[in-house]
C-alpha cells in the first residue's frame, strides 16, 4: 500500500468515528432528559455507603451491664420456677 491510500483510509475511519460519536451524544441527551429511570435511582441509592457509627467504651460497658442484669434476672426466675 502506498502512503496516500493509508491516509485516505485513516481519514475515512475518522469520519466514521465522528459520525458514531455524534449519534451517541444525541441519544445520550435524549435519555438524560426528564425523569430518571428506576435502575439509575436504585443504583445511586445502593452506591451510597452509610456512615459507620462508632460506639464508645462507656456505651459498650452500659450494654454489657444491662445484658448481665437480664441474664441474672432470667437465672433467678428459672431458679424460682424450679424450686416451686
Amino acid at each position: 500500500m502506498n502512503m496516500e491510500a493509508i491516509i485516505e483510509q485513516i481519514d475515512a475511519e475518522i469520519v466514521r468515528l465522528q459520525q458514531a460519536k455524534a449519534l451517541l451524544l444525541r441519544s445520550a441527551i435524549k435519555q438524560n432528559s426528564g425523569r430518571p429511570k428506576v435502575n439509575d435511582v436504585v443504583s445511586r441509592i445502593l452506591a451510597a455507603t452509610p456512615a459507620k457509627r462508632a460506639m464508645t467504651a462507656e456505651g459498650r460497658a452500659r450494654i454489657a451491664a444491662a445484658q448481665k442484669a437480664r441474664w441474672a434476672k432470667a437465672k433467678k426466675a428459672a431458679k424460682k420456677a424450679k424450686a416451686a
